[in-house]
């Protein structure tokens, strides 16, 4: 099977000096995999010419002659960029020269683009944006984190068809659990649209164990696999999760560096403070799959660092080697047949 990724390395907060040492570090770990980076050639032959006599032909650049800005209007990146790295780069996968694309460029301009060119599966609206969060049952699958501010209730069923899929073709899950995010477990509770779209789970053919609350999402009183919720719950979600995460981290960094007594304890502590530390770093969650769409796009958090964007990369190996963007289409096609004939 082919593991071939096309990643916009002009994207991101950071661009090259992120894209690339990440890139070589992928192509390092793993042999069969081959990048096409995209982006400036006068710029990326410098920094990989070295690199091309121990990679060969696994390590590729496909020059783009513009960059979409992290501030700049989705629509205008679209109509203005058509040569930027970031549509270039999913150019590839459309045109099946690429697996897979990452990027740590501007949201809205990479959710814009990624629809245009590749265009939606049918029977889904909307492209929807899964990722994993961290729990104390290992990790959650979530989404939709922020590609869809107001949904319906037949978009919210439609993304956890989807995201069941994912779940269960990299977790080897048979029937994963799937809850729906609202502010409270009894049935009275939420708002129509929450208490539409627990309808359609019910009737369908999901493991659907009702509504979950936030606290499920890390640490609820049982294993939920996929967590549905809209977009702009999501996303308020995922950022509080993410400014918890670096909150605990500075407390503990604070606290442990007060003095010699708090310094010889986070000695001895050391070990578990890096158990710790891995268990709840957001780099080693970074990456965000957009699902709905005819080919497998990768966000990356653009103010990623190298190991966050190696993980974004590495997440698109796992997709791709799980054949994910098939299965969610043989899904969404037996399920809507099978509401046809209902």
């Amino acid at each position: 099977m082919s593991l071939i990724i096309s990643i916009d390395a002009m994207g991101g907060d950071f661009g090259v000096d992120v894209t690339v040492p990440a890139s070589l570090a992928c192509l390092q770990e793993n042999p069969a995999l081959t990048l096409i980076l995209v982006g400036d050639e006068a710029v990326l032959n410098p920094l990989l010419s070295q690199s091309f006599s121990t990679y060969g032909e696994r390590l590729q650049i496909q020059h783009a002659s513009q960059t979409v800005e992290m501030d700049e209007s989705p629509s205008k990146a679209l109509k203005n960029k058509k040569d930027s790295s970031m549509r270039v780069a999913i150019n590839l996968v459309r045109d099946k020269r690429a697996d897979a694309c990452v990027s740590a460029g501007n949201t809205g301009a990479l959710m814009a683009t990624a629809r245009f060119v590749l265009k939606m599966l049918n029977g889904i609206d909307r492209p929807a944006i899964i990722s994993t969060l961290p729990s104390i049952f290992g990790h959650t699958y979530m989404l939709d984190l922020g590609g869809n501010v107001d949904c319906t209730d037949e978009h919210l069923f439609q993304f956890a068809v989807m995201g069941n899929e994912l779940v269960k073709a990299i977790e080897g899950i048979e029937n994963p659990k799937v809850g729906l995010l609202n502010i409270g477990e009894e049935e009275v509770k939420g708002n129509e649209q929450v208490k539409a779209a627990a309808k359609l789970l019910e009737n369908s053919h999901l493991n659907y164990i009702g509504y979950v609350e936030g606290n499920s999402i890390n640490a609820g009183h049982e294993k939920v696999d996929l967590i549905v919720c809209d977009g702009f719950v999501g996303n308020v979600a995922l950022k509080s999760i993410e400014g918890a995460a670096k909150m605990i981290g500075t407390v503990l960094k604070e606290s442990f560096g007060k003095n010699l007594l708090t310094k010889a304890a986070a000695f001895v502590a050391y070990p578990v403070l890096q158990m710790i530390k891995k268990r709840i770093d957001p780099r080693l969650y970074n990456g965000a799959s957009f699902l709905g769409l005819r080919g497998l796009v990768i966000k990356s958090h653009g103010g990623a660092d190298v190991l966050a964007f190696k993980t974004a990369i590495k997440l698109a190996e796992v997709e791709v080697s799980h054949n994910v963007i098939q299965k969610i289409t043989d899904q969404v096609e037996a399920t809507l047949a099978q509401r046809a004939t209902s």
